[in-house]
């Protein structure tokens, strides 16, 4: 069995993943650090020394290689990664994917704490954050409504969340 999160960053993909992954007895992968490790350099580095048509080429192979392990496993996507290339058929097909929803504010509100981990913010600037954050939803909505499952994580705790996943495995 595959269960993959995805969501827009901040929306507790890697941390909802790594506890679920132990309370299920799985293993749990984070593909952007699955990436980082295969490309031995960080999405940001990948960025700027390869460019962006590249990572999403990059990305999509190792999705696809994660999800045609023989192994049970929970993966937690990039927040783009389910709207390039055939990710989301991917996905789809071998998988049962969950879409951790959560609003503009909890996103903003997560995220102001952790510009200095977060180039991409830190680049924006608090100030355009909440726009940012808005018309990036916006556009990969379509692509996170693909999911299986939709999850609202306003204001959950993270166990509340993972027994929600576990609820409709």
């Amino acid at each position: 069995m595959k269960i993959v999160l995805l969501g827009y960053m901040a929306s507790g993909k890697s941390a909802v993943g790594a506890i679920l992954a132990t309370k299920l007895g799985m293993q749990f992968i984070d593909l952007d650090s699955f990436i980082e490790k295969k490309e031995q350099l960080s999405i940001a580095e990948i960025f700027s020394t390869k460019g962006e048509i590249y990572f999403r080429k990059k990305e999509g192979e190792y999705l696809q290689e994660l999800l045609n392990l023989k192994t049970d496993c929970i993966i937690s996507l990039g927040g783009g990664t389910p709207c390039y290339g055939n990710n989301m058929n991917l996905i789809k097909n071998k998988a049962t994917s969950f879409y951790l929803n959560a609003s503009i504010n909890t996103i903003f509100e997560r995220l102001q704490g952790e510009t200095a981990q977060r180039p991409l913010v830190a680049t924006i600037g608090i100030e355009n954050l909440k726009e940012y954050i808005a018309k990036h939803l916006f556009e990969r909505s379509l692509f996170y409504k693909m999911a299986n499952h939709t999850i609202k994580v306003d204001k959950k705790k993270i166990f509340t969340i993972i027994d929600e996943i576990i609820e409709l495995l």
